[in-house]
């Protein structure tokens, strides 16, 4: 008799005794539980323990008829040839077991290369169970049952939910939709028990649980999600299902029971692998190691790391690592990255291309018709006004911008071109990428409150991440900071807009003024950008529709390359195939080498100057669409209170419901208590200094506090990583980062305080930093004296000292100068300033009293009027008593 596994393999006679052999190395009593558990854990076997426990008996049994073994117990064997020294002369068992491992000393290996081995056995199993378990978690074919069961919750309500039952694991969804936005929980079943509820209530109730009382729940999601959908809430130790019938909820327990038989199987030993006979030399000689030989072992040596010694230097025979086991240590020390966890985004919409047209009701149409009247009459900034919740977009303007970084991957392709000409068409063709996705409908993004942040990355397809990071630094005038990097692909993006408007009565233009810098770190070169202006018409008449126009220019200094875009409006008598138009063209000095046409949330198409040849330059269609980068978003209960989908998630709901009460409480909740908080700041004089970006005191461009412009390393560098809006570098050795910082503080300790000094006046940080500058120079000039006292001999050095100690001092003066000249300035615009507020005075004076010289003018005139029309009346009934009294008298 024979038994068949999993992988084909025949166990006969021999194998049995091989298995009692090596389970006997410390006890000389195996029972059939153990053969049974070794058999199945060397050799995969896919048969439940039980039947292999009874097709094993007959095997054993017939191994003792022929004296290979002997039955010591009711389920206990051993092998014959020692069973009389194993329970009659225990000491003769040593010597037996010495003589057996002496005989393999031919074989024997090093104790540091068996720990090597260990080593390498030890990664390739974790990743092999890793990528198993992996496997069998994302193959849609590896289910052992799906169906739909009641689930009861902590608070004693039961829901429904789609139930996927694996080896191992039990998934949660909401339906049978397989995606990550409705994963709701996943419970590792290694460690649970199943066992059946008695309930009075129709079908059949089953309770999974914790034997200790323990969580029951896995950290994340099939797809690495760190938090599930909303549902209710669950117990943390147990979970209780209900299926709608008996015969139903028998089929799931036995399916349990199949499945947690089965996860057992995906932790298997090293020893799966095709044996040989130096295969089991080496197996037996490992385990000949004695506990305390072990445990002195991996005290004195990690198992993941080089061991060092005190004084740092490195082993000789630990270096010989292999290359194979670095790049294993690699890959742990990026598991332990402390970084924040994201969760890929589906909730995108996408807007169609072509004109933007919105149909207002009677109601929306009067309130719009209010705004422009308070705009009109007051002359007041279309920023300032509190806008309906009808026309507002369920997103922020800091997550707006990210669209336009959604095929990042276009600029990684950009940077490796060795060509400048093909590189400028490369950032132009990610720079129109970027306008395409658009609402549906006509909307506007929520105006950011400040302090407001934002992040996000996006996956490239070599796994480099381009990550995004915004923060709302002022509220009036509205600006907005953003930094993008992908170090790793080589370059990186800093921007800050300020946000205008005009408004010309049936229309209105939201301006984006600021500059966007793309530095390609390799090879140093930036290009600034320009933002085209969004223009809504229709406002008082016809229909409510919005376009892109302006002009764009893109300009690398270094190369000399740049270009021009222009964004067309619809002219008034023009047709559809007039809107949303965009030209250009790519130049170098005064030679124009391509023109640009088409549609910026279309086709567009590039045309070769020298050739004459048109080709397309980038069409967003449905595949562009779905295979441009993923997006990666921080799970809301990780978000802090100021980013913007969790800041903004109320008014969010509520748009999305079409709740606009409701949406319009929670907008003003918000707006409250952003001028409660500027109020507290004004009655204590403090000033909002923003978190993540510093302003530069000469350039006045706001700069990511973190930036790092050094070229990517594949030597140095491991990975790019995020935590807590600080994007770092995992690096192999210590390197200092990069800044770009302002040349007016020369000392290294003095530039650091004025870079933090964040001040609406630029002219009072520029003025406490020269002051700084000449507090430090007679310092700098007492340690030249005393360097140069050491060295009186030099003649030349004594005198490059003292024309740098005269340089410095004609540097004081000057800036003293400078100093007294702006003092003089100042006290000159006060003079100014106190005259205008004089002036101002008697204007407001004089015109009171011309309102009040024209209100007593206005009081006589009236007063005048009505005596006369008293008098007028008084004199015609006079007139008409004395004609009646004469037409009597005739009659």
């Amino acid at each position: 008799m024979a038994l068949n596994c999993g992988n084909s393999t025949r166990i006969n006679i021999d194998m049995v005794r091989q298995a009692v052999e090596k389970l006997q190395m410390n006890r000389a009593v195996v029972t059939l539980m153990m053969i049974a558990e070794h058999l199945k854990r060397f050799y995969p076997i896919e048969r439940n323990i039980d039947i292999l426990k009874i097709e094993l008996k007959d095997k054993l049994d017939h191994a003792v008829s022929i004296g290979l073994l002997s039955r010591c117990s009711r389920d206990g064997y051993c092998l014959s040839t020692f069973r009389h020294e194993a329970y009659n002369q225990k000491s003769d068992l040593t010597s037996f077991w010495e003589r057996y491992y002496k005989s393999m000393d031919s074989n024997k290996l090093t104790r540091k290369e068996s720990y090597k081995a260990q080593r390498k056995n030890y990664r390739m199993e974790k990743k092999r169970v890793a990528n198993e378990l992996l496997s069998s978690l994302k193959d849609p074919t590896v289910v052992v049952m799906s169906d739909w069961l009641k689930v009861r919750g902590t608070l004693k309500s039961w829901t429904k939910l789609w139930c996927i039952l694996k080896p191992g694991l039990l998934l949660l969804y909401k339906n049978p939709k397989i995606k990550s936005n409705n994963w709701i929980a996943t419970v590792l079943l290694n460690t649970c028990q199943v066992i059946e509820r008695p309930s009075k209530k129709d079908g059949f109730c089953f309770k999974l649980f914790h034997p200790l009382d323990q969580s029951i729940w896995a950290p994340k999601g099939p797809e690495k999600e760190s938090s599930g959908a909303f549902a209710q809430l669950l117990p943390k130790n147990y979970l209780i299902f209900r299926a709608p019938s008996q015969a139903a909820g028998k089929c799931w327990l036995d399916a349990l029971e199949l499945s947690l038989r089965c996860s057992s199987l995906i932790v298997r030993s090293t020893s799966i692998v095709p044996r040989s006979p130096q295969h089991d030399t080496r197996t037996t000689h490992e385990t000949q190691w004695s506990d305390a030989d072990y445990e002195k072992h991996f005290n004195d040596q990690d198992l993941d790391d080089i061991s060092q010694p005190e004084n740092g230097v490195v082993a000789d025979a630990e270096i010989s690592a292999s290359d194979s086991e670095s790049e294993g240590s690699i890959k742990d020390d990026e598991d332990n990255i402390n970084e924040t966890p994201y969760v890929a985004d589906e909730n995108e919409i996408l807007g169609t291309a072509g004109e933007v047209v919105a149909e207002l009701q009677d109601d929306q149409k009067s309130l719009i018709w209010f705004l422009v009247k308070q705009v009109g009459a007051s002359g007041m900034d279309l920023s300032k006004v509190v806008l309906p919740t009808f026309i507002l977009e369920n997103r922020s303007f800091l997550e707006k911008i990210a669209d336009l970084a959604y095929h990042a991957d276009l600029l990684s392709q950009a940077v490796l071109e060795d060509d400048a000409f093909t590189r400028m068409k490369g950032v132009v063709k990610f720079y129109l990428s970027g306008f395409y996705k658009k609402p549906q409908g006509l909307k506007k993004p929520y105006n950011p409150l400040l302090g407001e942040t934002y992040r996000c990355y996006w996956q490239h397809p070599n796994g480099s991440r381009t990550f995004y990071l915004a923060e709302q630094i002022s509220h009036h005038p509205p600006i907005s900071s953003f930094y993008v990097t992908n170090r790793q692909d080589g370059f990186t993006i800093s921007s800050t807009i300020i946000a205008k408007s005009k408004f010309y009565g049936n229309s209105t233009s939201a301006i984006l003024d600021g500059v966007a810098v793309l530095t390609m770190l390799p090879r140093g070169e930036d290009y600034s950008m320009t933002m085209p202006y969004a223009h809504c018409k229709g406002i008082v008449m016809g229909n409510l529709s919005m376009e892109l126009g302006g002009k764009v220019n893109i300009i690398c200094e270094k190369t000399g390359y740049y270009t021009e875009l222009e964004f067309k409006l619809k002219p008034f008598l023009g047709g559809s195939e007039q809107m949303n138009q965009v030209v250009g063209r790519i130049r170098l000095g005064k030679e124009t080498l391509a023109s640009i046409s088409g549609y910026w949330d279309g086709q567009i198409n590039i045309t070769d100057k020298r050739t004459g040849q048109e080709s397309l330059f980038f069409n967003p269609t449905p595949d562009v669409r779905k295979n441009r980068l993923k997006k990666y978003t921080v799970p809301l209960e990780k978000q802090n209170d100021f980013e913007s989908q969790k800041l903004w998630q109320a008014v969010t709901i509520a748009i999305n419901n079409e709740d606009q009460i409701a949406a319009t409480e929670a907008k003003t909740i918000l707006e409250e208590a952003q001028r409660e908080r500027a109020k507290d700041r004004k009655l204590i004089g403090q000033e909002w200094i923003p978190k993540y970006f510093i302003q530069d005191i000469i350039t006045g461009n706001w700069i990511y506090r973190n930036a790092d412009i050094r070229p990517w390393d594949p030597r140095n560098d491991v990975v790019q990583y995020e935590n807590d809006y600080i994007v770092r570098t995992k690096t192999r050795h210590k390197t200092p980062i990069m800044r770009t910082g302002s040349i007016v503080a020369a000392d290294p300790q003095a530039q650091m305080p004025l870079l933090q000094a964040e001040s609406r006046s630029s002219l009072s940080v520029l003025k406490s930093s020269k002051r700084q500058l000449s507090s430090n120079l007679p310092l700098t000039e007492t340690g030249q004296d005393s360097g140069s006292s050491s060295a009186e001999a030099h003649s030349d050095s004594s005198q490059s000292v003292g024309k740098r100690r005269r340089s410095q001092s004609r540097l004081v003066n000057s800036i003293k100068e400078i100093e007294n000249q702006i003092l003089e300035q100042n006290e000159k615009l006060d003079r100014i300033q106190r005259m205008l507020e004089q002036l101002g005075m008697r204007q407001r004076t004089q015109r009171e009293q011309n309102y009040n010289t024209n209100m007593m003018k206005n009081f006589v005139d009236t007063i005048i009027v009505i005596v006369v029309v008293f008098f007028v009346q008084y004199i015609m009934k006079i007139w008409a008593r004395n004609n009646i009294d004469s037409v009597k008298e005739t009659w």
